[in-house]
């Protein structure tokens, strides 16, 4: 296997600074544990997942207000348990780091501009919205749900809900009316946490009306607040007599101390959901303890964040990345919020955002450095306290690697990262320690017992297959919602391997110890017998100048046979001549196999995708194998519902 460009590596005198280094040296001090690199360290943690999560309990310092009786009751999954009997509270171990005037949250949105939240202020504010949700009876185990943009109520709104040991649960202003009601509806939530619309790219989005709707399918609501965002005179009878004003609540409730409830370690923080493009969303529901613990690790360890440090991810509310950035507040970096269109007025956006902001960590997606790199890109910002990318969504290809080392800065930590929202985490990711080879993810995550496993079940090394987890991690769900008998959880990830998590992604591990993500396993391109990730087709389909977008299905015909097509969205409305589709099978061959070849080749106007930005493959295959649009998609959970039909 041919080893690829290294692009990238710390400084000796900055890895011995680093945030995983100082990790590896408490470890030999405080436990005897003595690790010559990474690797060792990685092998260590997953080989005795109790002892690892103990330490990054004693590490961070983390306040169980009771002891627990055992770390792990069984490595058997579904059904493992940590820390039982340890009581704690998710929102006290955010705000303890409650330093007056330094900056908790800097904020950026089309509508307001540039705001800064003090940890005082963030503390004030959170205590102030307790109050109320405690004073008309919120408690332990009630569900408040928002619907609001990436702006500072939203980081307070979930500090407080978790407070009380409620349970939070999110979608952004952008989402379609049924895809809310289908989410929030299985909850049944007490309280809603409204904006009234938003600007993205320049334009207005009024949601009174959408707001109106959402309230009067949800039955079980008993208060409604309401932030005037897109119109601040708006008043609290225009959206439903069960309304109340952020700034009334924030004036009349206002008090100088939080009174945590102390809830178990598994007890619910939030509930998340699966895209629900086919079929009723997944309410993936995540631990407070469990969160606590791997945010903890993850944004430490191993984005290298730490108190004072600025954290940004471009997310919406309704992307688990939005709960990783509220997860940084935990090792006391500053949170940075970007509310609009990250190509708004211009590409450049981010980039200013970044130089205002003194940003330190930019957490973006791969099909936005693709964009970048299609336009020939390059920011016209002063980067100098940009230490890392962050880079998840869909696999980054080997350019995009390229296009950050040659136009941000040669000597960036780019680091590219995969999980999911089952697991509001990363499993494979960054590492301060390792090199930055082009096209590859640096590491499997601490605690995290990743592989790659052929049909047989059997662990393979530098040959792609099926990513698996073959150890509890505490941030698994603990349930899916409404699902007592664990019936939809089992079918999602234990229904392929016996007592082994089936992510559903494909995925090579080389013999470095480095990761490639191919795609999903589940819109797999199987062609005689062979299998090909989507992600491999794409790095080389999307360098082709004439293409802007692309989209590859493979449908199972009942003969036996296969018919591959490929859609194109083609620059500038580029004729798809003849001679065009001749150079695109040509640069296939060359550069995959005879076998990637397409059966046809379609031009459509737009590929359709999720609104977290994801390529809907399977979806699309199903209307394809004849199930109708209805069942096999939910224009809701779309950010492009209208080209449907076009398919």
């Amino acid at each position: 296997m041919e080893t690829p460009k290294k692009l990238w590596e710390a400084p000796a005198e900055l890895k011995q600074k680093s945030e995983i280094q100082k990790y590896i040296d408490w470890l030999k001090e405080n436990e005897g544990l003595n690790f010559n690199n990474y690797i060792e360290l990685w092998e260590w943690s997953v080989k005795n997942i109790e002892a690892f999560w103990e330490t990054i309990v004693n590490y961070f310092d983390v306040d169980f207000k009771t002891s627990y009786k055992q770390i792990l009751n069984t490595h058997k999954m579904p059904g493992a348990k940590w820390f039982e009997g340890a009581t704690l509270n998710f929102s006290e171990h955010v705000l303890d780091y409650y330093e007056g005037d330094a900056e908790a949250i800097i904020s950026y949105s089309e509508i307001r501009g540039y705001e800064q939240m003090t940890w005082e202020e963030l503390f004030n504010k959170t205590a102030a919205l307790q109050n109320y949700l405690r004073s008309i009876g919120v408690k332990k185990g009630d569900r408040v749900v928002a619907y609001i943009s990436n702006i500072p109520e939203a980081i307070i709104s979930v500090l407080a809900v978790a407070s009380l040991g409620a349970i939070w649960s999110a979608t952004s202003p952008d989402f379609g009316t049924q895809s809310v009601i289908s989410r929030f509806q299985q909850i049944e939530p007490k309280v809603l946490i409204t904006v009234d619309g938003y600007k993205y790219g320049g334009k207005s989005f009024d949601r009174t009306e959408t707001v109106k709707e959402i309230i009067s399918n949800l039955t079980t609501l008993e208060k409604v607040i309401i932030i005037p965002y897109l119109n601040t005179d708006i008043s609290e009878e225009t959206i439903s007599e069960k309304g109340i004003l952020w700034d009334e609540i924030q004036n009349n409730y206002a008090t100088d101390s939080i009174e945590f409830e102390y809830v178990e370690f598994s007890h619910p923080l939030w509930v998340l959901y699966s895209s629900g493009t086919t079929g009723l969303p997944k309410p993936i529901t995540h631990s407070q303890g469990g969160i606590l613990l791997e945010h903890l690790k993850y944004l430490n360890l191993h984005a290298e964040m730490k108190a004072g440090d600025r954290f940004f991810w471009f997310t919406t509310t309704g992307w688990m990345m939005w709960n990783m950035v509220v997860g940084s507040l935990l090792v006391g970096a500053t949170a940075l919020l970007f509310d609009g269109n990250p190509l708004y007025p211009d590409e450049n956006i981010l980039w200013e955002f970044a130089e205002k902001t003194k940003m330190n960590f930019l957490g973006t997606s791969a099909p936005y450095i693709l964009h970048l790199q299609k336009q020939n890109f390059k920011p016209k910002a002063d980067l100098t306290h940009l230490k890392a990318i962050g880079s998840t969504g869909a696999p980054l290809t080997k350019e995009g690697f390229h296009w950050v080392y040659e136009n941000v800065k040669e000597d960036i930590w780019l680091t590219s990262l995969s999980g999911g929202t089952d697991v509001c985490t990363a499993f494979v990711g960054g590492c301060y320690l390792l090199p930055v080879y082009e096209g590859e993810i640096q590491c499997r995550c601490l605690g995290a017992s990743i592989y790659a496993y052929d049909d047989y079940g059997r662990p393979v090394i530098n040959e792609v297959g099926e990513l698996v987890i073959t150890e509890p991690l505490p941030s698994m769900p603990i349930f899916f919602w409404n699902d007592p008998d664990f019936k939809r959880y089992k079918e999602s990830y234990f229904s392929y391997y016996e007592g082994v998590w089936r992510h559903g992604d494909w995925i090579k591990i080389t013999d470095r110890h480095s990761v490639i993500i191919y795609g999903r396993s589940d819109a797999t391109l199987k062609r005689h017998g062979v299998r090909m990730g989507t992600a491999e087709f794409y790095s080389v389909v999307e360098q082709i100048p004439e293409v802007e977008d692309s989209l590859i299905i493979s449908l199972e015909l009942p003969n036996g046979e296969s018919f591959m097509p490929l859609f194109l969205v083609l620059k500038n409305d580029i004729e798809l001549t003849d001679d065009l589709k001749k150079k695109i099978k040509k640069i296939i061959r060359e550069n995959l196999s005879p076998r990637h070849i397409p059966d046809a080749i379609v031009k459509v106007p737009e590929i359709p995708y999720t609104l977290n930005g994801k390529k809907m493959e399977t979806p699309i295959k199903k209307i394809f194998l004849g199930m109708p649009i209805a069942k096999a998609i939910n224009k809701d959970a779309m950010k492009n519902p209208y080209i449907v039909d076009i398919y």
